[in-house]
């Protein structure tokens, strides 16, 4: 019996799907184990190898829990709102729905020839009416909450409206916007219905405000930070600017300190942990007011530093701070304009990462000193943020290097105030070895001191207080964009009122075009049908709209991080249709004991996730407050470029007025060789030699003067990969003959040169990511199809660790498939099953009871990459051993089922069982085989060993001695001689002397 393993996978995937061998159910007996990936986004590009990696560690470990007996929830859906659809609707006018559904279909059945133990049953998608009605349903909570300080969490905006109308707000501790006018219970009672709501807008979680975004104007929507790399949008790199919007954003700034805290309670990485921390943004110091001169405007600063008030010689404003308009003199209005004009088109990261370039301009205007009244020129610049702190920094330059730097560039005083540090080449920001000095009553002191009397000094004239910051901003939660999740909003006189629950979801309507409207407004304002009908509670024609019943929806939507921040949730409970998930559910399931995905999530859905569980754990939804458990980020697996080198060439006739006639170009492939001798040489000397001899000889004699010429330099370019054959040849015949690469390779030559007549065209090769664009991507079908999905989850296993980035190459997997033939025959000939009921031997325990070990400690530390090699040594040695024992073989099975399901699946079978091996007990590990009753002794004479004798291991010293001189070999050796020595180390060696 052959190893038809294309036969085999398939009929599993057929049971497995049948028999829904791995649903979870909601209630067992069994303890619980939840094992989730961060689910794809499903492109129309399909699965490449790389993306399984995280997949089929979590496969592994979900079936390694099953084994123990544990009731695993191991789900999986699709991320599938988002901005490539919508492009591609832009681009085709095909609906965003019918091609992520497409695609949706393409990733399943790929997912499904792999051989997850997914629980299908439930999928979730976020672009499904069913699934987004419960974010439109979170987005409702958080419209209708608000977080109160005193008591740590969010809670109902009722409970604020009750304040506010028997106290007023004099005495509310929330979280809300700044500079929000004090009011009495009386003068709440006799506001206007608008003007309460205006009010409680300030204090909501969600709510509307004029906010300083990144703008795309090639996308038509707004970005967010983590969509902008390099200063241009990650999808497409279209330029990026700043500008102000009216939009929904998200209070996760009141769940800072929460945040912050709560990783102490989590394992995750490190490196993930810090990201966050760094992005939450802690910093404890000191708010300080400065009076603006000639105005009655004042600047609001946050600093670490008070204890550097003295050394302040300049202010600087965000160039987006609402008071550079107000600020700014007449004379240097030009300056200021052009200046921010500029800054708008600079991302917040390119700012935060620029520490090179120095560019401000000067706003004619002065603040005043809070304590020596002294003038301080106010600036702007772009290093520093609107969303930071106030917008605003008092520049210590003496102690602050970005401040040193301004300062020089354009020509402002430093003031030291630094007892014994030299500021001449840079600042001094040593704070722990800070004296203070020429800062009147800080003289003298350190910084700690220093900080707590400037503090208590700035209280006392009432320009200041003590205070914690957090870098954390609110998060933009609008976007002009149609593929994505409508808000359950209308709008009355201005004012938005949610939809009653009841009524979702609130669908996505049809438009006939994806873009914006030629008015500016998001793509929503091409709908027809996209008003609010308070009577009859449905969306109809926009037609109808008045003033009294029929009212104008929300035209943004919802991020794409709304879906995926609860998604986690959902899976326990996926196909209820009355409520977010049932109490019981969610009491079972908890939490997420172990997730697997990538760290570039960091500060993006992570972040996010955290904030909604945490809120949702407040209103009493969820059981935790943490959503996962454990988090491990896999790294990833890079591509191995192919390029080949090229240039033009042509023939000229000179003409006697100037000026050439081209009379051909083609393009010509140069070997490695050459072009790095072309490279070394800086001359193309011998190109145009080889060039020459590809000519047409008639062509050239008919000519006269005429010259061959190299009309471009050389270049490389990416080759698809599929042409490329493990020792790096290029099938150039298969690339003249793509459909996509045909036309520029069809008339293009080789260069006749030895080693491309010798070896054909060798590509040169680079690892980069794997990505379409590079044409590295290597298709999992492919490998699937030649090799198996045994062989491929092996292989990417064995790669290396699995939090590592390591290169594919597909040469390599012909290692693991060889090993899965070895182990096929081990258990089957010609004949068929060779398993017999035949005792184990003591190799054979042994050799099993190692890999029991090894196996559980890899997986148990997520090293799956020394398990495979494991397997390759156990079944080398039981091979060696003719091992047929199915008290061996049996349980050796199911420690390979979680790596290799499918083979596993059928020689299980073929032993008998009609149970899938993923209901089998995982092997207990027996230490007692693994004890040596025995010692291969090497016997040395005067140091060179010369035969090897097996002897009990509790064998005493004397009784060695005594056995190994009567051995025959001994004798042998000794020839009649008396030893002047024997050395014996028991357990070791036996040297004799003489």
């Amino acid at each position: 019996m052959i190893y038809d393993f294309n036969k085999i996978e398939e009929k599993w995937q057929k049971y497995w799907a049948t028999n829904q061998t791995f649903k979870a159910e909601n209630q067992s007996e069994k303890p619980k184990y939840y094992v989730l990936d961060m689910f794809p986004y499903p492109s129309g590009a399909g699965l490449h190898v790389g993306h399984p990696l995280g997949y089929i560690a979590s496969d592994i470990y979900a079936r390694y829990k099953r084994h123990q007996g544990f009731n695993v929830l191991h789900p999986q859906g699709y991320d599938s709102f988002g901005l490539p659809a919508e492009q591609y609707a832009i681009q085709t006018g095909q609906h965003p729905a019918i091609t992520t559904a497409e695609n949706i279909k393409t990733y399943r059945r790929q997912l499904d020839q792999i051989g997850f133990s997914f629980d299908w049953s439930r999928e979730v998608r976020t672009s499904d009416p069913q699934y987004y009605k419960w974010t439109q349903w979170i987005f409702i909570q958080l419209f209708n909450s608000w977080y109160n300080n005193d008591t740590n969490k969010a809670e109902d905006i009722s409970t604020l409206e009750n304040i506010f109308e028997t106290e007023g707000n004099a005495n509310v501790n929330a979280v809300c916007d700044d500079n929000i006018a004090p009011f009495t219970a009386e003068a709440w009672q006799g506001f206007s219905s608008e003007d309460k709501q205006k009010v409680l807008l300030q204090y909501r979680l969600t709510y509307l405000a004029e906010t300083e975004v990144n703008w795309c104007p090639a996308l038509g929507t707004v970005l967010a930070n983590d969509e902008i790399v390099n200063g241009v949008s990650e999808r497409g790199g279209h330029p990026v600017i700043r500008k102000k919007m009216t939009q929904w954003s998200m209070r996760i700034s009141a769940y800072a300190e929460r945040l912050l805290q709560g990783l102490n309670t989590i394992d995750w990485t490190d490196s993930l942990k810090e990201s966050q921390r760094n992005w939450i943004g802690k910093s404890v110091g000191a708010s300080v007011t400065f009076n603006v001169k000639d105005s009655d405007a004042v600047i609001d600063v946050f600093t670490t530093r008070p204890d550097t008030i003295f050394g302040v010689s300049f202010m600087t404003l965000a160039p987006e701070h609402e008071l550079v308009a107000q600020l700014t003199t007449p004379e240097q209005k030009a300056e200021v304009d052009a200046y921010i004009l500029a800054t708008a088109k600079r991302s917040e990261r390119d700012r935060m990462a620029d520490v090179k370039t120095i560019s401000g301009a000067f706003t004619g205007a002065y603040a005043e000193h809070p304590f020596t009244k002294e003038p301080i020129p106010v600036w702007i610049g772009d290093y520093v943020l609107a969303g930071y702190g106030t917008g605003a920094v008092m520049s210590v330059p003496c102690g602050d290097e970005r401040d040193y730097a301004f300062a020089n560039h354009f020509n402002i005083p430093i003031i030291n105030i630094f007892d014994g540090a030299d500021i001449s080449e840079a600042a001094f920001t040593d704070k722990e070895k800070t004296v203070i000095g020429n800062s009147d009553f800080l003289n003298g002191m350190n910084y700690k001191k220093a900080t707590k009397r400037a503090i208590f000094e700035l209280e006392k004239i009432g320009q200041g207080e003590g205070k914690t910051n957090y870098r954390l901003r609110d998060a933009v939660f609008s976007r002009q964009r149609y593929w994505g999740e409508p808000f359950p909003v209308y709008y009355v006189k201005g004012m938005p009122q949610m939809i009653d629950a009841a009524h979702l979801p609130i669908k996505l309507p049809e438009v006939e075009k994806y873009l914006p409207t030629e008015t500016g407004e998001p793509p929503l304002g091409n709908a027809t049908v996209w008003a609010w009908d308070t009577n009859k509670n449905e969306v109809v024609s926009n037609d109808l709209i008045d003033n009294e019943t029929i009212h104008p929806l929300e035209l943004n939507t919802m991020p794409g991080w709304a879906g995926s921040s609860w998604y986690f949730n959902r899976y326990m409970d996926s196909t209820n249709t009355e409520e977010f998930a049932s109490k019981e559910a969610m009491d079972y399931w908890k939490d997420v004991d172990l997730y697997i995905g990538g760290s570039e999530h960091a500060t993006g859905h992570l972040l996010y996730s955290r904030f909604w569980q945490k809120f949702l754990f407040d209103k009493g939804v969820v059981p935790v407050d943490e959503f996962a458990k454990k988090l491990i980020n896999q790294g990833m697996i890079l591509g191995t470029s192919a390029f080949v080198y090229y240039t033009f060439y042509s023939l000229v006739e000179k003409q006697e007025a100037g000026g050439n006639v081209i009379i051909n170009k083609k393009k010509i492939f140069i070997s490695k060789k050459l072009y790095e001798e072309a490279c070394v040489s800086g001359e193309h000397k011998s190109i145009i030699d080889l060039i020459k001899s590809d000519l047409d000889k008639e062509l050239l004699g008919k000519l006269e003067n005429e010259e061959l010429i190299l009309i471009a330099p050389i270049s490389k370019s990416h080759v698809p990969v599929k042409y490329v054959d493990s020792s790096d040849k290029l099938d150039l015949n298969g690339l003249k003959n793509d459909s996509e690469f045909g036309k520029e390779y069809t008339n293009a030559v080789l260069s006749d040169d030895k080693e491309i007549i010798s070896e054909g065209y060798i590509v040169a090769r680079e690892v980069e990511k794997m990505s379409k664009s590079k044409y590295n991507v290597v298709n999992p079908d492919d490998i699937v199809s030649d090799y198996g999905a045994d062989s491929l989850r092996l292989y990417e296993m064995f790669l290396g660790p699995l939090e590592q980035y390591k290169p594919w190459n597909t040469a390599g997997i012909t290692g693991v498939h060889n090993f899965l033939k070895k182990l096929w025959k081990l258990y089957v000939d010609d004949n068929g099953l060779k398993v017999s009921d035949q005792a184990a031997t003591k190799d054979n325990l042994k050799t099993l009871h190692k890999t029991i070990k090894k196996v559980q400690e890899d997986i148990e530390n997520f090293s799956f990459n020394t398990s495979v090699s494991t397997f390759m040594i156990a079944v080398n040695e039981l091979t060696t051993q003719k091992c047929t024992s199915k008290d061996i073989l049996e349980p050796f099975l199911v420690l390979l089922s979680p790596y290799a399901p499918h083979i596993a699946e059928e020689l299980w079978n073929q032993l008998g069982n009609s149970e899938s091996i993923s209901t089998a007990a995982f092997p207990e590990f027996d230490a007692s085989h693994l004890v040596e009753s025995s010692k291969n002794y090497p016997i040395s004479f005067n140091g060179k060993m010369r035969f090897t004798l097996e002897l009990p291991m509790d064998m005493s010293k004397d009784e060695i001695e005594k056995t190994v001189l009567a051995h025959e070999k001994t004798q042998e050796q000794l020839a009649g001689r008396t030893p002047k020595k024997v050395i014996v180390v028991p357990g070791k060696i036996v040297n004799i002397v003489g």
